[in-house]
């Protein structure tokens, strides 16, 4: 393996995505090990003053076409596959992320290169990358060893401290040319959907009481929503119970939803995905209750039960009522 890290920054809509300093961070450390250099790879259009919050890198590669205005999987794979045959750097992070997923298996496609992904950590060992990737919704963590000049992992948000790579400053900022491909694209962005605003605004709520599959159907929310009055919050919920229809898009907590930061956060009968866990891991107090003493939300939470819902749900909102 070659020494330099190079770390994809994920941005939208003119800011820089938390995942992109929890790899900045990471990253950091693991230019450490190998001597070498922290590179971040940043593509957009008229987006070259997102550098600045880059300063955890000792370099900005750039990319600027008006076709990386808006994340095209098309256009970024093949800016991303340039810069990175043309540099050859020991390791690539890629964010775990809808569209990181997109980037990192086309990158191991377009320049032959050893992928593992769902990361959630990194080291490297005798000159190889070893990583350690999360399977079967976290109830499996398995080691791989990749060996190669390059190689490049995909790691889950929420692995690392985005505290760690956010660093104002002002990193060399090298302009990478667009390749030619982006002139004569099959793929045109079109729109950036967003939810519609609702009758509450999750993100804004000191308390949140958030419901999965354990929930088991829509007739059992009224429950939960009492439960949630009696605490003075509001419910959320995890995407099984919205792509269900049970709550509405507003109400979704994690990747695909919306980021939250309450007071109180607490979970019944959700698994911790780690989509979800992105959405909810800052808050400042975690109590998870489900009957599987192995679901991976118990290593988030701070307070877990494994006693069933249906019996402390309605028993601690009769305490509280009281």
């Amino acid at each position: 393996m070659n020494q330099d890290i190079f770390v994809v920054a994920e941005h939208l809509k003119g800011s820089v995505e938390d995942v992109t300093y929890e790899l900045l961070g990471k990253g950091r450390e693991l230019a450490g090990s190998t001597g070498g250099k922290l590179v971040a790879v940043l593509m957009g259009s008229g987006a070259e003053g997102l550098a600045g919050s880059l300063g955890a890198a000792d370099k900005v590669i750039y990319v600027d076409h008006p076709a990386l205005e808006n994340f095209n999987p098309e256009a970024y794979a093949a800016a991303l596959a340039d810069v990175v045959k043309a540099n050859n750097p020991g390791l690539v992070l890629v964010p775990n992320t809808s569209m990181g997923m997109d980037l990192a298996a086309s990158l191991s496609v377009r320049n032959d290169l050893p992928l593992v992904a769902y990361a959630i950590d990194v080291a490297i060992d005798g000159g190889n990358a070893v990583a350690t990737s999360q399977l079967y919704g976290g109830k499996v963590n398995a080691e791989s060893v990749l060996e190669g000049d390059t190689v490049a992992v995909s790691v889950l948000a929420g692995s690392f401290p985005a505290d760690a790579g956010k660093k104002d400053g002002a990193p060399d900022v090298e302009k990478a040319a667009a390749p030619g491909e982006l002139d004569n694209l099959k793929v045109r962005f079109k729109q950036l959907i967003e939810p519609e605003g609702g009758d509450v605004d999750i993100t804004a709520q000191e308390i949140l009481v958030s419901v999965g599959r354990g929930i088991q159907s829509d007739e059992n929310l009224p429950m939960v929503e009492e439960l949630a009055e009696a605490l003075g919050g509001a419910v959320s919920a995890s995407r099984p119970i919205i792509d269900n229809k049970w709550l509405p898009k507003t109400r979704q907590v994690g990747k695909s939803g919306l980021k939250v930061k309450p007071k109180l956060y607490l979970c019944l009968g959700i698994s911790g995905a780690p989509e979800h866990i992105e959405g909810m891991k800052d808050a400042e107090l975690i109590i998870a209750i489900n009957t599987d003493e192995s679901a991976p939300i118990f290593e988030h939470a701070h307070y877990g039960s494994t006693e069933d819902l249906f019996d402390i749900v309605p028993a601690l909102t009769e305490k509280l009522k009281g």
